[in-house]
Parts: structure tokens; sequence; C-alpha cells
């Protein structure tokens, strides 16, 4: 007599059943190669650096430096991973930079216009410009680089005509705050350290605790393979004291510059925007096969044209935000800004083909190149040479995205 088959059992129901134990070391290892390869370069790139330049690299005035500088450049690498991630690419990028600082120079210093409306006024134009672009690609279909490359020329040309070939500055120390101010802290202390930004990091390490161990609860809770506890455990002490350590320095010269704040703010939203969002996961679905995700239901022109703006956007905030750090605005400004900004994306794991990368991966890369920049310029290394080897970091690390792929 044949026996009844069991009932089954969904994920969660039955914790010995139907849940996996946790990973091994080597699976999890092999699933986030990449995540902990670029932070691991990240950290070899910095303590090379940190020995080359005799501890330089490391003080908090270049710390902050550092920071300030590379600023525009991860805000930027936000935008252009959704572009990547989308199967485009964006080569207007710096062109737009410089011509919103211009166009903000021309209103705020020659026209008088308030920082703040001037502002507004910057982002809807960087908006407007990418929504133009957006346009040629989504409705049109014409190649993302040839559309972008056109604007690179045109909005290089209008930034040129704006300034009339010459710098327009000062700007007015409300506006310069936006690149170069830093956060209020009650708990500071003249000539001390400020116990305000050691509270905020003390803070944030704790809030990146518990939501990690919320998403590997989660993970669990859904029969998820989950990470092995000792390594989560190791992964976050190591990442917390990064931290902390990261807002000690800091607390030591003036504290959290406005422009970190303005940037975390946006790491966080598009880190949400891409891992826990329908409009994340279209996008990616959109990458990866644009016929496929056409025929699931999904706007694919809509979600095209969206990633356009939202890039045009970010660009003017990076417009906006060098602009204040230089305190003027150059004919000159954006200049190879692109260049950096996909090499970013490209360095933290993006797929030149579409369909894969991640935030923080990209805010990684760009500070890869930015710990780079700002190494090799210490030790006295020219331009020319920087550029090489900026040129051979990014083929190595596409080269390495293939291998991957092919195997």
């Amino acid at each position: 007599m044949d026996r009844p088959l069991p009932a089954p059992t969904l994920p969660g129901t039955d914790a010995g059943a139907s849940r996996p134990a946790e990973g091994g070391l080597w699976p999890v290892l092999q699933s986030h190669l990449r995540d902990y390869g670029m932070l691991l370069s990240l950290v070899v790139i910095m303590g090379f650096f940190q020995v080359m330049t005799d501890g330089t690299l490391m003080q908090p005035l270049n710390l902050t430096n550092l920071v300030l500088q590379n600023s525009y450049i991860v805000i930027m690498a936000l935008g252009m991973l959704l572009v990547i991630v989308a199967g485009h690419i964006d080569l207007s990028v710096g062109s737009v930079c410089g011509f919103i600082g211009a166009l903000a120079a021309v209103l705020i210093v020659e026209q008088a216009w308030s920082p703040l409306a001037a502002s507004v006024l910057c982002l809807a134009v960087g908006g407007l410009i990418g929504a133009a672009q957006g346009l040629f690609v989504a409705r049109f279909r014409i190649p993302s680089f040839i559309v972008t490359l056109a604007g690179m020329l045109v909005f290089k040309g209008l930034a040129l005509a704006l300034l009339q070939g010459q710098s327009v500055g000062p700007f007015p120390e409300e506006f310069q705050r936006l690149a170069s101010g830093f956060i209020p802290d009650p708990l500071a202390v003249d000539g001390g350290l400020r116990s305000g930004t050691l509270l905020i990091g003390a803070v944030a390490a704790g809030v990146m605790m518990v939501s990690a161990l919320r998403t590997r609860q989660q993970q669990a809770r859904w029969g998820m393979r989950t990470e092995p506890l000792a390594l989560c455990a190791v992964r976050l002490a190591v990442f917390s004291g990064l931290l902390l350590y990261f807002c000690a320095l800091m607390a030591s010269y003036k504290g959290l510059p406005n422009v970190l704040v303005v940037m975390t703010a946006l790491v966080l939203a598009f880190d949400f925007l891409t891992t826990r969002t329908v409009t994340g996961r279209r996008l990616y679905a959109l990458g990866g096969n644009e016929k496929a995700a056409r025929l699931s239901g999904i706007h694919t022109e809509r979600l095209t044209f969206m990633t356009f703006v939202t890039m045009g956007v970010l660009a003017a905030l990076a417009g906006l935000v060098f602009a204040a750090r230089l305190n003027t605005a150059t004919p000159k400004a954006g200049l190879g800004f692109e260049l950096d900004v996909i090499a970013a994306c490209f360095i933290g794991g993006a797929s030149a083909s579409g369909g894969v990368g991640k935030v923080m991966g990209a805010v990684i890369g760009a500070f890869i190149m930015g710990v780079m920049n700002n190494g090799m310029s210490i030790m006295g290394v020219g331009i020319d040479y920087q550029q090489v080897i900026k040129g051979l970091v990014l083929l190595a690390a596409v080269f390495l995205d293939v291998w991957q792929k092919n195997r």
C-alpha cells in the first residue's frame, strides 16, 4: 500500500525541515568575492600610500581634503551606476557639471540671485538636460553613446559661452558652505575633540550592526543561505572599528563636512532604491535583458528616461559642489570628470553589458580612484604617469569582470 506524500512546507514554517543551515565560509566568500575584493583593495591601497607618504595620507587635514575632492565624483557615480546597470552610458556628465557651475556663477555672482534660488534652478536645469538626453535614448532609440557624446560637446560649448572664456567668482560664503562648511557640533570644545562627531559615528555604527543582523535574520526566516555568524560578527566589528576610527580622525580636525552628510544621505537612498524597491529590481531586469523586461510588462522607455533624468540632477548637484569648493567657475571645470566617474563604476563591479552593479561598489571604486590620485600627488608622481596608472587599473578591473563571467 502506497503511503501518502508529506505535505509541502513553506519557508520559515518549519525551522528544522525547511530552513537551510548557515552557508559555509568558502561558498559565502565565493558569492561575495567581488565585494570583499573591492574592500580589500581599498584597504591595501590606503595602507600602501599611508606608508609611502610617511603617514600623510591619513592625517585629519588630508582625510578631509580627500572627502571634499571626491564628493562630486561619488555623487555622479551614483547616477552613472543606474545608467550603466540599465545598459547605457553617459559621456556628458563632466560637461553638464561644468555648465551648471557656470550657470550658478552667472546667476549668483553677476545677476545677484540668492544661492538657494539659483541652486534650485540649476538642479531643475540638470533634470531637463537629463530628460532631453533620455528622450533621445528611450523614445527615438538613438544609442546613448552618441547622444551623450553630442551632449558633451554641446554643454562644454555652452559653458564657454556663458563664461565668455573667463573665470567668474568668488561666490558668497553662504554658497561656499555647501562644499567647504562643516556641520555644527554643540558638544565641541575649543581646541579639543568634537564629541558630536564621535557620537554620530557611534550611532551610525550601531545602526549598521542592527541593520545587518536584521537582514541576516530575514534571510534565515525565508530559507536563504546566510553568512556564518562568526564571519558576520568579524565583518561588522571591522567595519564599525573603521567607521569609529574615521570619525575620530575627523573629530580631531573640524568634524564632518556638510558635503559628506549630503553624500551619505544620497548613498543610503540609492542603496535602498536598488536593493529594496520594485523599481530597482526592474532596473536590473532592464539591463540584463531589455526585450524580456519589456515582454514581462516593464515600461522600459519610462525607466530609461527616468534614469537619465536622475543622472542629470546628480550631475547638476556635483557641478554646484565643485563650483562651491573652487569658489569660482572656470571654462575648464568638469574636464575629464566623466572618465573618473565611469572608471569608479567599473572598478566597483559594474558590468559594461548592464544588469550588474552595486551602489557601495561604485562608492568604493570612486574612493579607490580618489586615494590613488591623492597618494600619487603627495608622492610627487606626475600627472602623465597618474593617467597611465589609472588606465591600467580600469583595464584590470574590466578584465577581471569578463574573466569571472567566462568562468
